[in-house]
């Protein structure tokens, strides 16, 4: 039986597991104290920090990381790096979630893998030193290192339309602003395809394929709802949480061209169109709407 152990085991990983768990596979999932809600969903739970993954990794075939790092460092490879040598030679892939900040600010333009990494906040400071990390391990020990840099993730439960339908949301515009997205299944199933054509070392963009200003994402929203677009707010003027303002520190439209050539993934969402039309009907679906 193939296991996968997954490291943070949350929203993303728990789409990947619905992918693999139908196939066979027994999943393993670290947490804090959610261990009911694994159990709920046929995830075997591990308390980490806490309990020692010695025991786990044994017992995988692949492992997931969705565990952002800090400034100080990756919390995995602080306290687990030595285990996971030792597991290295009997694991058929690892799979570390990162992001595209690691690109930094490109003023709108592309980037794609070969980018130079160039990142102007502190949360991609600390992606592209984690990164570093991880390759260092697996040039050391030859862990099977897959690295995904994520766009902005969104599904359901994670969409726009709660705050249009309450009167909260806003539309906030900064001239030139665009950002990539990605759809929590489409990582999914561009997971279980690296999975089933593993190439240790590999990097992907996971993202759609049309980068587009906020402002229009919330104004297809509403009219998804019925509703009119919430009024539009300068950035300048806008009042943001600090995380929410940081994304907007940086512009870049995101290719994904890799993701298909190599791994045959065939966006289910390629743009925010379809996926929120998903979203709507997956949340109403739930709310029995």
């Amino acid at each position: 039986m193939n296991t996968l152990l997954s490291i943070g085991h949350g929203y993303t990983a728990a789409a990947l597991a619905r992918v693999l768990m139908p196939q066979g596979w027994h999943i393993i999932g670290t947490t804090q104290g959610h261990q009911a809600t694994l159990l709920s969903a046929g995830i075997e739970p591990v308390s980490w920090p806490g309990s020692p993954l010695a025991p786990q990794l044994a017992r995988a075939s692949h492992v997931l990381v969705s565990i952002a790092p800090g400034l100080s460092g990756d919390p995995i490879l602080a306290r687990e790096a030595e285990v996971l040598a030792k597991a290295a030679p009997h694991l058929e892939w690892l799979g570390y979630l990162s992001t595209t900040g690691v690109y930094g600010d490109h003023a709108g333009g592309w980037v794609d893998e070969t980018t130079l990494l160039a990142p102007s906040t502190e949360r991609g400071h600390a992606r592209v030193a984690a990164e570093t990390a991880w390759a260092a391990l697996a040039a050391r020990t030859g862990l099977p290192l897959h690295v995904f840099r994520l766009a902005g993730i969104y599904g359901p439960g994670r969409g726009p339309f709660e705050k249009i339908r309450n009167g909260t949301a806003r539309r906030v515009v900064k001239p030139g602003q665009v950002f990539s997205r990605i759809h929590v299944d489409d990582i999914a199933a561009t997971l279980a395809a690296s999975i089933a054509r593993p190439n240790p070392g590999a990097i992907y963009n996971v993202c759609d394929n049309d980068p587009a200003p906020p402002e229009d994402v919330i104004a297809c929203a509403a009219g998804l709802l019925g509703l009119p677009p919430p009024p539009l707010v300068a950035f300048s003027e806008a009042v943001l949480p600090p995380m929410a303002a940081s994304f907007y520190a940086e512009s870049k439209r995101v290719r994904n061209d890799r993701i298909k050539t190599e791994l045959g993934v065939r966006l289910r969402y390629p743009s925010y169109r379809e996926g929120l039309a998903a979203v709507l009907a997956a949340e109403n679906a739930a709310q029995g709407r």
